[in-house]
């Protein structure tokens, strides 16, 4: 590592003991922390040359020691450098008129937390917006409906009562309703009245034979009966 020198009066002089720490340090920004109790004027010279992440680190490292004289302007310029000019003054002025002093660290790190805050909600915000989008889309769509709940008060097609009825039964509601269907049709209608009047002719034949078979007599008794009778004369 070269070593810098010192220009006095035109002339190169080789640096001091504490020059030589400073560079050192100002080298090896990447492995400083705690500063324990260097003087503020080695600090002036040698944390400038930090970067915000080595800056935080040495602020968080080093419990106990306000550092805020050396560091709290170089906070501002981070502040402005990634907020902005324009809210740098504004809160500079929010300041003024609150009567109230902050370090920038401390603004630094109320800024960092406030967007933190500000873009979980809005990631919120947008997560329930696409949930309804989401759900919306859902209620339009066509769902197939797999499963039938059984029929209280309807009956089947077939003339079951629901999803599980026998097969057995379907064919004996079949054969008794073309049963009766057959027997309402014309053709029984017509073979039953033929059958009625057939009886009732049958009947009206046998009522009319047994009224005439009392009036046929045989043998003697027959004869006799049979032939005219003569008018009995008057005797005196």
């Amino acid at each position: 590592m070269p070593h810098r020198e010192i220009v006095v009066n035109g002339r190169k002089t080789p640096p001091s003991l504490v020059d030589l720490c400073v560079n050192t340090a100002i080298d090896n920004l990447r492995y400083l922390g705690d500063v324990g109790e260097t003087d503020l004027y080695l600090l002036d010279r040698i944390l400038p040359h930090c970067t915000l992440d080595q800056l935080m680190h040495v602020e968080k490292s080093s419990q106990g020691r306000d550092l805020s004289q050396v560091t709290d302007n170089l906070w501002k310029k981070f502040y402005e450098k990634q907020f902005g000019k324009d809210k740098t003054e504004e809160v500079v002025r929010r300041m003024v008129k609150s009567k109230k002093t902050f370090k920038w660290i401390q603004l630094y790190e109320a800024k960092l937390e406030y967007i933190a805050e500000q873009e979980k909600e809005a990631a919120a915000r947008f997560k329930q917006r696409y949930e309804k989008i989401d759900a919306r889309k859902q209620s339009r769509q066509v769902q197939i409906c797999t499963k039938v709940p059984p029929s209280k008060n309807k009956r089947g097609f077939f003339g079951g009562s629901g999803p599980g009825y026998n097969v057995s039964n379907v064919k004996s509601n079949l054969m008794k309703k073309s049963k009766v269907d057959y027997l309402n049709s014309n053709e029984m209608k017509n073979r039953a009245a033929m059958k009625r009047m057939a009886s009732q002719t049958q009947r009206n034949n046998g009522s009319s034979s047994s009224m005439m078979r009392p009036a046929q007599f045989k043998g003697k008794d027959s004869a006799s009966t049979s032939r005219p009778l003569k008018p009995i004369g008057r005797r005196f």
